[in-house]
């Protein structure tokens, strides 16, 4: 569980996030949803450790987040994809596990690159990858290191739509087999609602939780959910919560 309380974050005067209250259970996909600036990957950064808040409290699993990474709980996936240059896609995957003296499980890797629709592509270099292939691997990267938080800051920001969509399928489908507890951060209603279970909505100056919405929609969800009149009308609800915060 992930657990804030309280939760403000100040920089030299400037209240990027204030007074955040907030909820994750484990397993759960959360989406988070808001403009640029209004504190959402500040937000991401304290739940991981990599923020500490200046008043409130942040807990997962009833620890402090620098603990709950430490004992590599919580992984990161970020827009950049942070692959080392001069190892393969299989390397880069296995790479944190050996930084941290634990057994790489090759064969695992292997499986989770298959699964993200890499198979045939294992001993390639990032050089040698679409973008979209590049997140894959990192993707696969985070959850083969076995935490049970994943955060994910904007990893799909720099593909193009198709590609962004077909990586949102393949996340739910790897979320549903392996039941991660996720945080994504994004700037998309569209992928904030087809990802997450919940949506929370951010307004800026400063940044604070306008609105949370349960996601009323078919699991597992395939690219036909995008055409659907129930998500068209979800995205048109949270769309227009956001537009209501500048008012």
């Amino acid at each position: 569980m992930i657990d804030l309380e309280n939760l403000s974050v100040t920089f030299d005067g400037f209240t990027a996030v204030a007074d955040v209250d907030l909820r994750i259970d484990d397993g759960e996909f959360v989406t988070v949803v808001g403009p640029s600036g209004c504190g959402k990957t500040t937000l991401l950064r304290a739940i991981g450790g990599l923020q500490e808040p200046t008043r409130g409290t942040v807990a997962v699993d009833d620890r402090p987040p620098s603990a709950a990474q430490e004992a590599g709980d919580i992984g990161f996936v970020f827009q950049q994809h942070t692959l080392l240059p001069w190892k393969s896609a299989l390397e880069n995957v296995v790479f944190l596990r050996e930084l941290a003296d634990e057994p790489p499980d090759r064969e695992g890797a292997r499986a989770l690159l298959e699964t993200m629709g890499l198979e045939g592509f294992e001993d390639a270099r990032p050089a040698a990858l679409s973008g979209g292939m590049k997140q894959r691997v990192a993707i696969a990267r985070a959850i083969h290191l076995g935490a049970d938080v994943l955060l994910m800051d904007e990893p799909f920001g720099e593909l193009d739509e198709i590609t962004r969509d077909e990586l949102g399928v393949e996340i739910r489908a790897l979320w549903r087999r392996e039941r991660k507890t996720v945080v994504f951060v994004t700037h998309s209603v569209p992928e904030a609602v087809f990802l997450g279970d919940r949506c929370v909505v951010m307004c800026d100056r400063p940044g604070q939780i306008e609105a949370t919405f349960d996601v009323d929609l078919p699991s597992p969800r395939d690219a036909e959910v995008l055409g659907s009149r129930a998500f068209q009308k979800q995205v048109a609800t949270v769309r227009r919560t956001l537009h209501e915060s500048y008012e």
